[in-house]
């Protein structure tokens, strides 16, 4: 079929294949597998690890994360049919380039750093989120803690002015009750005063019915 690899590095391989007419409406299958084993395996498709589908217009593909220092087995078909050997093809990948490594490094750096920062963010925002809930239930609380102090101190006042009130009217009643006392003391003594014999006619007429009783009595013995 004649196929060709090119371009092989610890990580990539680039495979070439010439374009075949029963493929051009359809795609073709680019198999491959690592450490491969000819006596061990057949060129079933089954037995490959890796199948990736390229469109019918296309006749080179490049492999992507291989392995550093790995045989590899690669076999193109059409319509994923099972491969001979004709169609197949092996290579070997290169050591791992430092400076790919290196970049590959930084990568994972920074990805791992990304991926802290956006969790250090969210953690953020929920302590934000949290702690402005908190402020938000003070907030409401206060105004209601003020409100029930004032509804206290008016209570208090309000009963202390009832009691004020309830004293005061108990002392006007007390001093009309001694006013009164003292007014009819008074009609009594201005009474007295101005008749005065009726304080002494009982004690006259007490006087004058004694003076008669013994004169009855001596009329009587008279007789």
């Amino acid at each position: 079929m004649g196929i060709t690899i090119q371009n092989i590095t610890g990580n990539t391989a680039m495979v070439i294949w010439p374009k075949m007419a029963s493929c051009a409406d359809s795609f073709y299958s680019v198999m491959y597998h690592p450490n491969w084993n000819s006596m061990l395996s057949s060129y079933s498709r089954k037995n490959f690890q890796k199948e990736e589908r390229v469109p019918g217009s296309q006749s080179s593909f490049v492999i992507e994360n291989l392995t550093p220092l790995t045989t590899y087995i690669l076999c193109v078909t059409c319509q994923s049919a099972n491969p001979s050997s004709d169609q197949c093809r092996t290579f070997h990948t290169l050591e791992q380039d430092p400076a790919s490594a290196s970049n590959a490094k930084k990568e994972l750096a920074l990805g791992i750093w990304l991926t802290s920062s956006v969790l250090l963010l969210i953690i953020a925002g929920i302590l934000l989120h949290g702690c402005l809930h908190l402020l938000c239930r003070k907030g409401q609380e206060q105004p209601e803690g003020r409100n029930r102090t004032s509804e206290d101190d008016s209570g208090k006042t309000w009963t202390k002015s009832m009691t004020q009130t309830s004293e005061e009217l108990s002392r006007q009643s007390q001093l009309i009750q001694d006013t009164e006392r003292k007014n009819s003391g008074g009609i009594q003594l201005a009474t007295m005063t101005e008749n005065p014999l009726t304080c002494t006619e009982p004690i006259m007429r007490t006087s004058k019915s004694q003076e008669l009783v013994p004169m009855t009595e001596q009329h009587s013995a008279m007789n």
